[in-house]
């Protein structure tokens, strides 16, 4: 076989030299072989970079370069004016020298319109730029620092919005000028989640319709509205650029902001007086101004319909998130998926996200994150019950999912026997009640799960019990510390109280031994305020005392510690009112006539105990009682949330 290669331009050159003495030889061999043209490898130039961008728009250096003694004189007392505002300082530096208007007062080439837009907004910041504004030509408010900033992009990231109106009316072409790494002053306000601002640029930028604009930076502004809450102009990036939806890292940027926002997606509540009118006509089926579906909702709608409509690959891959490369100890490399879209909600406790997704996708609920996890796990090891409560409404399928292990070996019962994080304790207050809630997760778990996975072992070789045991020991030694606390301040007040009782205001007659204000009704009270303090601080005292004493068994922890501490508390409460009352009727009895004031004083003086101790105690009360009667209709909802 003959092997002809071709060049880049010409025909095929033969690999064996060809004379004329071998013609008619080499003729006989063609046709008894076949000839293969083998083409060369074209030669590949490299790519070529992209072109850099121009250099900024910078101003004149004439300060900065000058004589340091013009810097001194005109440069910093400029610079002090633009900050604080002083149009009359800088005006008198202006006249003398109004080239400065367009010269650099900082290392990075900063304007006093630079300066003065990036202050903190004040009115007198605002009528200084106004007026700054007004000498300028427009050519002057295109001048940029050294990051490629106009003084428009740095109004922007303040939230100036008036130093920013009075710049565009000037100049309106400052709005297609990028700045730094060629982001538009629109994507620089919504970076700093200023809401008017972006208000603002988006209703003057034409829907971003102008030449600079293109599919990815309208993506990018997008993306930052999301993130910052802006779920208005969000709505209008949509509405008026639906091609958006059609770009998958966007879409998972976006869904992966949205999943980490809980509260983004609880409804608006109705003015105060359509509440107060539909409680009174409820029973009558009177309903007015009902609760609205919240903007970050409907922006959920309308991203997740462009998603689930796609190829289930391109839909897996979009919740999925971007990948993450890691390297362990012994030096493997691991790919890995930590922003999965799914799990950030559970975690976050983002039901109404959820319910979106699954009620489109279904199949979710069985989807497993990269250590082996459902959403149902996360929502037990982080505390969320709304979203462990759909193991309700799933029917059968819930026996499926819950003996489901992580890649350590954990059923959802070690999820649970770990102890719960700080943050996921904030509405519960005390550590009593920490360890009465953590209980109480743990029993709902284990009555979930089938039988014989109760008693399974993790990798670590411990049981679900034998985990919890040890995770929460410290919990149960600081319970017994903080109740300790309640009964010596009970203590205290029983022992005054009680020395109260036998040294009444006005003391005893010698002879008699009956006291010398018997027949005056404040005395009575003084006597039968003093005795409700003695009795109820002593309840208190025993009833704080069989808390400590008792044996922390499951049935004292879920049931009979709640109740205790409930009672303990208003106890305790009553004998510190009735502590200053007995107080302030003291005086009545020594005080009267022109001297009734001073009773009336101290009373309402005496008020002043009573009432911090009901503002600072009250929602921690609020939490006892939540913990002892209504805690246990945390789970089995009578609501149906999935589908309902």
């Amino acid at each position: 076989m003959t092997l002809q290669m071709n060049n880049a331009s010409g025909p095929a050159i033969p690999l064996v030299p060809v004379n004329n003495n071998h013609q008619q030889q080499q003729q006989q061999q063609q046709q008894n072989h076949t000839i293969i043209s083998v083409p060369s490898q074209p030669v590949v130039s490299p790519p070529t970079p992209p072109p850099l961008p121009p250099p900024p728009n910078l101003p004149r250096s004439d300060l900065l370069i000058g004589p340091r003694a013009d810097y001194i004189n005109f440069g910093v007392p400029l610079y002090e004016a633009a900050i604080k505002g002083d149009w009359k300082a800088a005006k008198v530096i202006l006249d003398k020298r109004p080239d400065l208007i367009h010269c650099a007062l900082t290392d990075n080439y900063e304007t006093v319109l630079h300066v003065a837009s990036a202050a903190k907004r004040t009115k007198s910041v605002d009528d200084f730029v106004i007026n700054l504004v007004n000498m300028m030509e427009k050519k002057d408010l295109e001048l940029q620092n050294k990051n490629y900033n106009t003084a428009l992009s740095l109004a922007a990231a303040s939230g100036n919005i008036e130093t920013a109106m009075a710049m565009v009316k000037k100049n309106p072409f400052l709005t297609e000028i990028p700045g730094n790494n060629r982001t538009m002053p629109l994507y620089v306000a919504a970076v700093f989640a200023k809401l008017d601002m972006v208000r603002y640029l988006y209703g003057i930028s034409k829907k971003m319709g102008g030449d600079y604009w293109s599919t990815d930076n309208r993506g990018w502004v997008l993306q930052k509205c999301v993130e910052g809450d802006i779920f208005d102009v969000a709505l209008k990036i949509l509405d008026d650029h639906p091609e958006l939806t059609c770009k998958k890292r966007l879409l998972t940027d976006v869904l992966i902001a949205l999943a980490q926002k809980p509260r983004a997606f609880e409804e608006i509540k109705p003015h105060i007086i359509f509440r107060i009118i539909n409680s009174v006509f409820g029973v009558f089926k009177v309903k007015m101004g009902g609760e609205k579906e919240s903007e970050a909702l409907q922006l959920l709608r309308i991203v997740w319909k462009s998603v689930v409509l796609m190829p289930k690959y391109d839909t897996d891959d979009i919740i999925r998130g971007p990948s993450v490369t890691t390297s362990t100890k012994e030096g493997r490399t691991i790919k890995g998926y930590p922003s999965r879209v799914l799990f950030l909600a559970a975690k976050m406790g983002n039901t109404r996200f959820l319910v979106e997704l699954i009620r489109s996708y279904p199949d979710i609920i069985w989807k497993q994150d990269d250590k082996g996890k459902t959403i149902f796990h996360l929502a037990i090891k982080h505390r969320h019950a709304k979203i462990y409560n759909w193991l309700y409404e799933i029917g059968a399928m819930r026996d499926l999912i819950t003996p489901i292990k992580d890649i350590k070996g954990n059923n959802m019962l070690h999820m649970v026997a770990k102890k719960a994080k700080g943050n996921q304790f904030q509405n519960v207050a005390g550590v009593a009640l920490q360890m009465q809630q953590e209980l109480l997760w743990f029993k709902e778990v284990e009555q979930m799960i089938p039988p014989q996975y109760r008693r399974r072992k993790n990798v670590a070789g411990e049981t679900p019990q034998d985990l919890f045991s040890r995770k929460h020991a410290a919990l149960v030694t600081k319970g017994e510390g903080w109740m300790k606390n309640y009964m010596l301040v009970a203590t205290l007040i029983a022992t005054i109280v009680f020395a109260a009782a036998f040294t009444l205001p006005g003391g005893y007659n010698q002879n008699t031994g009956i006291p010398f204000f018997r027949n005056k009704p404040s005395l009575l009270v003084f006597v039968i305020a003093d005795a409700v303090s003695l009795i109820s601080s002593s309840a208190s005292i025993l009833i704080f005392l069989s808390m400590l004493t008792s044996s922390y068994a499951e049935l004292d922890l879920l049931e009979t510690l709640p109740e205790k501490l409930t009672f303990g508390l208003a106890t305790l409460f009553l004998s510190i009112v009735s502590m200053m009352i007995a107080f302030s009727a003291s005086f009545f009895v020594l005080y009267n006539g022109s001297l009734k004031w001073v009773p009336i004083t101290i009373t309402c003086l005496a008020a002043i105990p009573i009432i911090l101790f009901a503002k600072l105690q009250f929602r921690f009360l609020g939490n006892v009682f939540y913990s002892a009667f209504r805690s246990r209709s945390l789970f089995k909802p009578n609501k149906q949330i999935l589908y309902c």
